[in-house]
């Protein structure tokens, strides 16, 4: 019997059992205990560059036939959006003419949009009763100020995502192998930064004799609102502490919008300085896909949080394996401080359309992928088979979840690499670890014997053995605050942005003087800013009243 054939065999079983599954109407009483007659979700489905398996088509996939038959839900999908910016025109659009999915994920201002009109379900009673161990344990670790971001007037109205701390620093990685070959020193300021980029420009680091790579790839976006991301610049704004499109409280004790700030113009001069000497590409604006010159080795040094081993470096490894990519807590300040804003703990909630007759399946079915992420679900053959058909795939088995919303440990990439640390030094032994951590231990030995010969192997290797070495040096955190649930932000934040943006590229590149930042200040100010700083001034005032 051949690969595909037994496939299809272990399919047909898989759907075989859930058809077995439906009995009596009676509810579950428990976060464990499936439906016994199954019942329907409806659920938007946002997907990437993922392939199913040959007779899966749509909703009717190995993904959905496993949680039907672990938990009694059928999924259905109400629509299906190719990507996050599709997903999220179609769901306002859903919003707009109150045709909502039965659970959906939203952002915080769309959370108190639908609580405010009634729209979605409270959930604290749900939460309460159903949320398995795990469920609970993640939300707990953040002392209770996840679930306090998704409450509205009191009441809890989604199910927030949990950040990892470790995702707001936005590290250097520099192609090792191109920095020894060049003799160049390794990079703490931003004058090495500059000296590096300008020599992996002018001096052929991968040896082929053409002048064919770039300086830092940029995203035009320029910096992440939220959560950090590749190829933004934000820590060369934080090395000025400048922390553009982020509010936080300044050293007089009062909250600020960090763009419109001096340390934002001081930040700007410099980038523009970069932009002119080539240290930064000069083409990022007309760049649809900057990740083409990390995969493809054009590019040798980049900024990006510690997961970068996961995309791209793994692709630039895979093309040459003679590239060595390090990880540098750079640039710093003038003092020589790593400085930082934090990302906010939550940013993404699984809400429940209000009148759905089944608001407590949304929880049943995080605590099922929540245990599938961690890999602490009941070991069995259907868990054993879907994990086997996205590895066959080549996709990342939760890239086929029906909502993308992350569960882990606030600390859970530092807690991890000091688990691994005393794993490798005798310390701890793997038969005390769970299976989560044990796969991960498993693969960091796997590269360490035998380098790059896996790239899942080194993508977790590095990942989490440098990513999580930077992440424990010492730093300077500026906590940052979500406004997206002001009426003001609804108002004038596109618009506000959109202005912000347009100024600082023009100013980068040179096409408006560095002193036209006074005439962006004005007008941001003048088109809704100062209207959002009242209400943002007048929020964090009733979250100290709230927190005494």
């Amino acid at each position: 019997m051949n690969r595909k054939t037994m496939a299809l065999a272990a399919l047909i079983l898989v759907q075989l059992v859930a058809g077995c599954s439906k009995g009596s109407s009676s509810e579950p009483m428990n976060s464990m205990e499936p439906y016994q007659e199954s019942i329907v979700l409806r659920v938007p489905y946002s997907y990437s560059d993922i392939e199913l398996p040959e007779g899966d088509v749509g909703a009717d996939n190995f993904m959905s036939r496993y949680i039907l038959q672990k938990t009694g839900i059928e999924i259905q999908y109400s629509w299906e959006a190719s990507g996050e910016e599709n997903y999220i025109t179609k769901l306002e659009l859903a919003i707009r003419s109150n045709d909502l999915p039965d659970v959906f994920i939203v952002n915080r201002q769309q959370l108190y949009q639908l609580a405010e009109q009634g729209l979605i379900e409270q959930l604290g009673e749900h939460y309460e009763q159903y949320s398995s161990p795990l469920v609970k344990s993640i939300y707990d670790a953040t002392s209770g100020k996840a679930l306090e971001e998704a409450t509205v007037n009191g009441e809890l109205y989604g199910l927030p995502n949990v950040g990892i701390e470790a995702d707001a620093p936005s590290y250097l990685w520099v192609r090792q192998d191109w920095l020894e070959k060049l003799n160049l020193p390794e990079p703490q300021t931003l004058a090495d930064i500059e000296q590096i980029a300008l020599a992996f420009v002018h001096h052929d680091p991968d040896g082929n004799n053409e002048q064919d790579t770039i300086g830092i790839p940029v995203d035009k976006s320029l910096v992440y609102q939220q959560k950090t991301g590749i190829f933004g610049l934000d820590s060369v704004f934080s090395s000025f502490h400048s922390f553009p499109q982020s509010w936080f409280i300044n050293e007089e004790g009062n909250l600020v919008y960090g763009s419109i700030q001096e340390e934002t113009r001081t930040a700007l001069a410099e980038l523009a300085k970069w932009y002119e000497k080539g240290v930064i590409d000069q083409d990022f604006m007309l760049r649809k896909e900057p990740s083409l010159f990390v995969t493809e080795n054009k590019a040798g040094i980049i900024f990006s949080p510690w997961w970068a081993p996961f995309w791209p470096l793994n692709a630039s490894v895979s093309a040459d394996t003679k590239a060595e990519w390090r990880v540098y807590m750079a640039p710093r300040d003038s003092s020589g401080s790593f400085v930082t804003k934090t990302s906010p703990i939550t940013d993404r909630y699984l809400v429940v359309r209000k009148g759905y007759s089944h608001p407590e399946a949304a929880v049943k079915l995080l605590n099922l992928l929540t245990a599938l992420e961690r890999y602490e679900e009941e070991k069995d053959e259907q868990s054993e088979y879907i994990r086997s058909v996205a590895a066959q795939m080549g996709v990342q088995l939760r890239n086929y979840f029906p909502f993308d919303l992350l569960l882990d440990d606030p600390d859970g990439v530092t807690k991890r690499y000091d688990i691994l640390q005393e794993l490798l030094a005798g310390k701890r032994s793997e038969e005390e670890l769970s299976p989560e951590l044990s796969k991960l231990y498993q693969y960091v030995v796997q590269d360490q014997e035998q380098p790059k010969k896996d790239m899942e192997a080194w993508s977790n290797n590095h990942a989490y053995m440098q990513g999580g070495a930077v992440a424990k040096q010492p730093m300077i955190q500026v906590e940052s605050y979500n406004m997206e649930h002001l009426d003001a932000y609804s108002q004038y934040w596109e618009e506000l942005l959109a202005l912000e943006i347009d100024y600082f590229l023009q100013i980068i590149s040179g096409e408006l003087p560095l002193a036209s930042f006074d005439k962006f200040v004005e007008e941001w100010l003048n088109q809704g800013g100062l209207q959002l700083m009242k209400e943002a001034n007048e929020d964090m005032l009733q979250r100290k009243l709230n927190l005494n």
